[in-house]
């Protein structure tokens, strides 16, 4: 797999859209106000907006350059509008009608035909035919005007220079100042019959479609509210990406506020304008075949979250986060706080219900957070003291060693926390008893080196399998750090801990927070291969307004390194029995006079077996029955076990870590590939090794052993924290299995044949990896 990061079309497939086209209008509103905008047809948009004062004010906005899509699925920058005539119906509700002051408006800012900065403000009313929420509205970019009276107060706009324009929504309490409302005005517009004439009205847009490559992408409602739902799911499909949608349902977006601000369940869990664009995102996303795993995490913006609910370190200061503006962690011990979110978890999953969807859903980074500057962990608001008996023990730092009485209570953390989570699970699971339930967490933080007593309470044994469905490990700074070893050491202790399988596992690769750090796309793409390399059931890119900002276009550089293959073992006891056959490919040619001249173009046997002389019962072939279509028959790889050869020292005799020579230091290179030898000198032939048995592989520098300092980052190779010294050798021990398929998509087994004593045939081929 390979990746290109475009940053304009040369060539590409390009098609041609309406202006104005409705799925590519935006809306933007300055907090607490709360907007969405969804397509209701080829021709209509409809925007919800939720106002909590009399300042408050909401924008329906055309861009004239595209700041949203991804470069190869952008529409065309034409600034000069003036050969354009837009037509639509408006009809409202909730806002100040078309002829009221501070009625809709049409703000257009640009330049005027000497080059100057200007801005217009069109009162859409004077363009329009019927009553004050319902009417006809033509506007002919040449001959407009600003102005609230016109002909006298007429501004004549100068259309050929435009950067955007917004119609502003309102509520109808409207005026000076930010007095909060009573309650919430809840507030709607919908244009419909858009038709866009004249010569400037079509517009170039990039209409790519890049083959399937086998990722998935996550991405959040709090980075892409702002957009329609069909401009989304139209990038995801022609970028590639397909399965399950891991969609983020954010911190600060999706509430409703009480009149103190803060999040509320009166009147329900979910503002309208979010739950108008899930229902849009949910019914669009099922038409398209892709899956949404609903994401809801233990975080609120701060200036919206009650003082209660959140998490607090042993003085009281708050959990924050290092976002702008900052949010903050809720305390799983705090009754009302998980309550909150079991019922927004109820809420999203009912969207899911009424969209037809499969219900899939993530407890989404779920922690105790820890104070990033010194190491303090947040165990101390009310709630949690009571839960810890009142006067918890201090923890002035979790990073180091921690006394007896320290562990026990980020044990009893972790406890609380496990706890919630289930809590939050059988609150999806009541209104949705089928629901796959998912966990993710973020490793650099519930793993950190520095603190290794934190996973008591951050990574909970509660959680361990079958807690969740599907484990998602995420862990975008050593990624983009380039901690690959550190990568694959934490995927080794989550699945240690928690025990789910790496095909029970999703993979979320990376996340470049800064435009200017771009390159550490190609760092996120080599963690996507590396998770798919080792059997990762899902990986996603994260994520999507990041992949359109830098133009990250991901695709595959040839099937080979797209192999499926789940890491699950043939079973055992069938296995044992299994026959083996090594085989070389060597072509001969002889000559007349009986000389031969031979070439080996194989470097390495290929195996080959035949496990039908394991099945010894009816149990047996129901087992072998069941594999096989989990397999899909040929299509899958998976581990077997060589019953011959499946050791790096002699047969019997367990792994030492000076068995097999890996390779000698430099001072420069840090990792090393497993490999085992067969003879000895020049003659000896080199087998190597990619599946080793997780917790078996032994490692010796220079002939001392090395328990740290090391991990295996999967497909057999060995990563040093730090390079071996110049002519240090590199020894190891190990067992292994050996990478197969089935060798046939056809599975014959007969009970007649088989009760006659006859054993049935089922060959297996090694894979190269």
């Amino acid at each position: 797999m390979t990746y290109w990061l475009a940053d304009a079309r040369r060539g590409q497939e390009a098609g041609r859209v309406k202006r104005f086209a409705p799925m590519l209008w935006t809306v933007n509103f300055p907090r607490p106000v709360m907007a969405s905008v969804v397509t209701a047809g080829a021709d209509a948009l409809r925007v919800d907006a939720v106002f909590y004062g009399s300042g408050d004010l909401a924008g329906l906005i055309w861009d004239a350059e595209d700041h949203w899509d991804h470069v190869l699925l952008a529409y065309a920058t034409d600034r000069d509008f003036r050969n354009c005539v837009l037509r639509f119906r408006w009809r409202s509700g909730g806002i100040k009608p078309l002829d009221a002051v501070h009625g809709p408006t049409l703000t257009i800012e640009g330049r005027d035909a000497g080059g100057a900065p200007r801005t217009w403000y069109v009162r859409l009313w004077n363009y329009a035919d019927g009553d004050p929420d319902d009417a006809q509205v033509v506007l002919d970019f040449a001959a407009l005007d600003g102005g609230f009276l016109l002909p006298g107060e007429a501004d004549p706009v100068w259309a050929g220079d435009v950067d955007r324009m917004f119609i502003s929504l309102v509520p109808p309490g409207y005026g000076a100042g930010a007095t909060a409302f009573a309650a919430p005005a809840q507030g709607w517009a919908e244009l419909t019959e858009m038709r866009c004439d004249g010569s400037g009205s079509v517009l170039d847009i990039g209409d790519i479609m890049v083959p399937e490559h086998g990722l998935s992408m996550a991405t959040g409602y709090d980075d892409g509210c702002n957009q329609t739902p069909e401009r989304m799911l139209r990038s995801i499909m022609a970028l590639g990406y397909r399965g399950d949608i891991n969609h983020y349902v954010g911190m600060s977006h999706y509430f409703r506020l009480d009149a103190a601000g803060k999040a509320t369940l009166t009147g329900g869990a979910l503002n309208g304008p979010c739950a108008a664009w899930h229902a849009d995102f949910g019914s669009r996303a099922k038409a398209l075949g892709f899956g949404i795993i609903w994401s809801l995490s233990y975080e609120l913006l701060d200036a919206h979250c009650p003082e209660a609910w959140k998490q607090r370190a042993a003085n009281g200061d708050r959990a924050l986060t290092g976002w702008d503006p900052p949010s903050t962690l809720l305390s799983p011990a705090n009754g009302s706080a998980m309550g909150y979110l079991q019922a927004v978890a109820r809420a999203f999953v009912g969207i899911a219900n009424a969209a037809g969807l499969p219900v899939k859903f993530q407890v989404g980074e779920p922690w105790w957070w820890t104070m990033p500057a010194d190491g303090r962990i947040c165990l101390y608001d009310d709630a949690a003291r009571a839960a810890f008996g009142g006067s918890p023990v201090a923890i002035p730092d979790v990073r180091g060693a921690l006394s007896d009485a320290q562990k026990a209570l980020l044990d009893a953390a972790g406890a609380v926390l496990a706890n919630s989570t289930a809590a939050l699970c059988e609150a999806v699971r009541d209104v949705a008893p089928g629901a796959v339930m998912h966990l993710l967490t973020y490793l650099p933080t519930v793993l950190d080196l520095a603190a290794p007593e934190a996973k008591r309470a951050n990574m909970p044994t509660g959680w361990a399998s079958p807690a969740f469905d599907m484990l998602q490990l995420e862990d975008y700074d050593w990624v983009t750090q380039g901690r690959s070893a550190q990568t694959a050491r934490g995927v080794e202790q989550a699945t240690a801990r928690l025990g789910y399988p790496i095909a029970a596992q999703h993979y979320f690769s990376g996340f470049v927070l800064r435009a200017e750090d771009a390159a550490q796309w190609a760092r996120i793409s080599d963690a996507a291969e590396a998770s798919v390399a080792r059997g990762t059931a899902a990986t996603f890119i994260w994520a999507l307004p990041q992949v359109a900002r830098d133009g990250f276009t991901f695709f595959r550089n040839g099937e080979a390194q797209m192999q499926a293959f789940d890491d699950v073992h043939f079973p055992i006891a069938i296995g044992r029995e299994a026959s083996v056959s090594p085989a070389f490919s060597t072509q001969t040619v002889e000559s007349p006079s009986g000389h031969e001249r031979r070439s080996s173009d194989w470097a390495d046997a290929r195996l080959s077996f035949d496990a039908g002389p394991g099945v010894r019962s009816e149990a047996d072939m129901a087992m072998l029955a069941g594999f096989f279509r989990a397999r899909r028959g040929a299509a899958r790889g998976f581990r077997f076990t060589d019953p011959f050869d499946n050791c790096s020292g002699d047969v019997g005799e367990a792994p030492t870590p000076m068995d097999q020579h890996l390779g000698t230091g430099d001072g420069v290179v840090s990792q090393f590939p497993l490999c085992k030898y067969y003879g000895a000198g020049v003659d000896g032939q080199r087998r190597a090794i990619t599946r080793p048995v997780a917790g078996t592989i032994r490692l010796s520098v220079d002939g001392t052993e090395r328990l740290t300092g090391w991990t295996h980052i999967g497909k057999g190779v060995i990563a040093f924290d730090t390079a071996p010294a110049s002519g240090a050798a590199i020894r190891a021990g190990f067992y292994f299995d050996v990478p197969v398929r089935f060798a046939s998509d056809r599975l014959e087994i007969s009970r007649a044949t088989f009760a006659a004593g006859e054993a049935p045939s089922v060959p297996l081929v090694e894979i190269r990896e």
